[in-house]
């Protein structure tokens, strides 16, 4: 799968990194409170919401793009400690050479779910992992969301990103694999991707302790309780091993 980064001829800094003709990631370099995506404001928004504004995170990211999220936290939480694990060594070197990252952001060459098992004490927990436009089964299934909440400290955040398109199966299948290994989960995103009239971005934000109030704050709709629940109905979290 090819990946390339190319710049912005609008925006002056501006990168998008492409795997597979996909839009990955998008930085402004100089400027790492851009967010160009919706949905990355949306994560955005839950780290914002993870402990008091600008105190430093202990953050593992799961996929690293161009590393967007950790630029952003670098900035808005000054002393985090953030380690960020992306599978293909040619985005790592390819982003290196043109978007040089903070010092602060170790980055590491490897599979994300391997990675994961051994992590403990994490604030939280950004999986945002894809190959072109697809997850892999590996970070979709009920273990690897069990495996996220053991990373996390006791009142720790997952915040995940998938994809899907009507009617939403793919994303009800995660939203019950979240709450088979967390017992406070809530959907974010726009109101026409989560009412199934569209294919978009779900942002999934889970913990063992009750979700901040904040953590919604850049999303159109917010499915939590009872609502998500029924968004849910009948669906079930894959397995290991499909």
């Amino acid at each position: 799968m090819p990946v390339e980064l190319v710049p912005d001829a609008r925006r002056p800094g501006g990168w998008t990194l492409y795997a597979g003709g996909v839009e990955q990631s998008y930085v402004v370099a100089g400027d790492p409170r851009h967010l160009a995506f919706a949905y990355v404001r949306v994560i955005a928004a839950v780290l914002d919401a993870a402990g008091p504004a600008g105190a430093p995170l202990r953050v593992l990211h799961l996929g690293g793009g161009a590393l967007t999220l950790p630029r952003y936290v670098a900035a808005t939480r000054p002393g985090s400690a953030q380690r960020v694990v992306e599978l293909d060594p040619r985005v790592v070197d390819l982003v290196a050479r043109h978007l040089p990252w903070p010092a602060s952001v170790e980055v590491v060459t490897g599979d994300a779910r391997a990675a994961l098992a051994g992590e403990r004490g994490h604030d939280v927990v950004v999986a945002d992992v894809f190959a072109a436009a697809r997850a892999p089964d590996s970070v979709a299934t009920g273990g690897f969301y069990a495996d996220a909440a053991r990373a996390l400290r006791p009142a720790g955040l997952l915040v995940a990103n998938v994809t899907d398109v009507p009617p939403l199966a793919y994303a009800r299948t995660q939203v019950a694999a979240a709450r088979s290994a967390f017992p406070h989960v809530a959907a974010l995103g726009p109101a026409a991707v989560l009412r199934g009239r569209r294919a978009g971005n779900v942002v999934l934000a889970a913990s063992a302790a009750p979700l901040p109030g904040r953590v919604g704050r850049a999303a159109e709709r917010v499915l939590a309780g009872e609502a998500l629940v029924t968004f849910a109905a009948g669906a079930r979290p894959p397995a290991d091993g499909r």
